[in-house]
């Protein structure tokens, strides 16, 4: 096969730009986002957005709807979504991998929200590094116990602490070995050792990496 350049679409003009992106809206029935132009679209949504200012104003001068903004994104729903791919892969994601069906946004939606790719993985790394600052047996130990449960944590784990506890199991269950890695099918759960009803607390010491399985079998064994 020739090896060839990408097409060159400086000279395309508004016109063509602009019935393109009516195309798209058409076919999706709704005003496309950046990342959903640039799987449908004839050009690169980067083109459009540098020919009329932003992607705003792209979709006005369309006579279209304004779409979420990657700005207006939860930051929370972001890194968990983040925390959720990081699980499914076994290991830190790169930026080609963050697309749909394994992501709910791509890489692009990261960047634009953090900045850079590399600054939405240091704000996720430092997000989830604070749970280590309350959910450790030697935190807890400056805490009180509730007069009701006489328990310092509560039962719930959090999604921080989860992925620290996946992370420090390397993302596999320990009891079976299996990881969505390899499998796509397991989904990981996160167990208390000892339970929470006989005393065991919601910290990292006290917490392990399960197959749904192997946690099934492990409550019909209680």
């Amino acid at each position: 096969m020739k090896f060839e350049l990408d097409k060159y679409h400086r000279d395309t003009s508004d016109e063509e730009l602009i019935a393109d992106l009516k195309r798209v809206a058409k076919e999706l029935q709704k005003s496309p986002t950046y990342d959903e132009y640039n799987e449908q679209g004839k050009y690169n949504s980067s083109t459009l957005w540098r020919r009329f200012g932003n992607w705003f104003k792209v979709l006005e001068i369309a006579g279209l709807s304004k779409n979420r903004s990657p700005l207006n994104i939860d930051k929370e729903e972001l890194l968990r979504n983040l925390e959720e791919v990081w699980i499914k892969l076994g290991r830190q994601p790169h930026y080609k991998e963050f697309h749909k069906p394994l992501s709910k946004f791509s890489s692009g939606t990261y960047a634009r929200r953090f900045g850079s790719w590399r600054k939405a993985l240091e704000q996720f790394v430092e997000y989830i590094n604070k749970e280590l600052d309350v959910s450790t047996e030697k935190e807890i130990k400056k805490l009180k116990a509730e007069i009701g449960t006489r328990h310092k944590t509560k039962r719930d784990i959090n999604w921080r602490l989860r992925f620290l506890v996946m992370k420090s199991d390397n993302f596999i269950g320990r009891r079976c070995g299996r990881s969505p890695a390899t499998d796509p099918k397991i989904i990981l759960h996160v167990d208390h050792i000892k339970a929470w009803a006989n005393g065991g607390e919601t910290v990292l010491e006290n917490l392990q990496t399960l197959c749904s399985k192997c946690n099934i079998g492990k409550s019909n064994m209680l």
